[in-house]
């Protein structure tokens, strides 16, 4: 089961890599297009629709889909000005408390962002750009995100449970 998790954040964490390429190509081949236009006059249309909707789904997306991987590998800020100070036990029950939390928070936004979707799907919500995209499709992606956010939430609860340690540590804590 480890190994299944930890490829299912590592395959977030590349798609939202990607995601960020995608964005980089589609902001290069408009400033090409825009210069080409202008500076050269070849005949080409000097604006690609709605890039800028697409370019802002992806960010969406790319930034989603890194949470899991981020929150596994202790990429978030984590403040440990109190906790550092606390002794062992404690500091286990801090960490505890913490995850339940975050858990509870995660769930809490996975469950309305998929009431959101379900209402783009109901009303057939469409960007307002160019080229109108329904809205649940960057939604979904941003649910899917979450969604392995608070799994990823939970299954470190579940190991710090099991281990009676923290498993997430990051490199450098404040």
């Amino acid at each position: 089961m480890r190994y299944f998790l930890d490829r299912i954040y590592m395959t977030a964490a590349w798609t939202s890599a990607f995601t960020i390429l995608a964005i980089a190509i589609l902001i290069s081949a408009q400033i090409f297009l825009n210069f080409a236009t202008r500076v050269f006059g070849l005949p080409l249309p000097s604006t690609i629709p709605s890039y800028a909707d697409f370019s802002g789904f992806m960010l969406a997306a790319a930034t989603f889909l890194a949470m899991p991987y981020t929150f596994r590998s202790g990429g978030h800020i984590k403040v440990s000005l109190v906790t550092a100070r606390l002794p062992r036990k404690a500091r286990l029950w801090a960490e505890i408390i913490s995850l339940c939390g975050a858990a509870f928070l995660t769930s809490f936004a996975v469950y309305y962002i998929w009431v959101l979707v379900a209402e783009s799907i109901h009303f057939n919500d469409l960007s307002t750009g160019t080229v109108p995209i329904p809205l649940w499709i960057p939604q979904s992606v941003m649910g899917i995100g979450m969604s392995l956010l608070c799994v990823a939430v939970i299954d470190s609860l579940v190991q710090t449970i099991a281990r009676g340690e923290p498993v997430i540590t990051a490199s450098e804590e404040v």
